[in-house]
């Protein structure tokens, strides 16, 4: 297989778990694996939290392609679907982990559109706390916030977060 052809099953491969990140975090980890991804949507007591599970999970089929591409002889299109894999899971972990959750300090500021774009969407389905109601299930291509803001303002904000700083208001006393 050529070089080319290889590059281009990465490629291919990487764009492709943006949709299924979407469709398992839309439909598994809101669904019936809330009970795992319920801890991320809370404030985190230590360093690790039950939903870091699905990072493990979806590192299998990348080591699976890999062990097949490069051990079992599968050939290398499946060492490519494999780096790909891999490919987004690093994507995810840079986006996700570090910059927005910060679970490494760091000092980087969105500046540009896009990355501004991607931040605040992740933050407003966050806003959340419930398993239902929640918007935005991308993680590298997502709605414009207004467009989230707007539709969470149509669901009577039902699950949302009280803003930092204002959890004892009306508590009176």
């Amino acid at each position: 297989m050529s070089a080319l052809s290889l590059a281009l099953i990465f490629l291919a491969t990487v764009a492709a778990m943006e949709g299924f990140a979407y469709v398992m975090h839309r439909w598994v980890m809101h669904g019936p694996g809330w009970f795992l991804h319920a801890s991320h949507h809370r404030p985190r007591t230590g360093m690790w939290e039950a939903n870091d599970l699905y990072f493990v999970i979806f590192a299998l089929p990348s080591i699976l392609m890999l062990l097949g591409g490069v051990q079992w002889g599968w050939g290398d299109w499946a060492t490519a679907i494999g780096a790909g894999i891999a490919a987004y899971g690093a994507i995810y972990l840079g986006f996700h982990d570090i910059i927005v959750h910060q679970r490494v300090r760091h000092r980087y500021v969105a500046r540009s559109p896009y990355m501004k774009r991607i931040v605040q969407a992740h933050r407003l389905h966050h806003a959340v706390e419930t398993k239902a109601g929640t918007v935005s299930f991308g993680f590298l291509i997502a709605p414009h916030p207004t467009a989230l803001k707007q539709t969470l303002a149509q669901r009577g904000r039902e699950g949302v977060r009280a803003a930092k700083g204002l959890e004892d208001v009306g508590a009176g006393g």
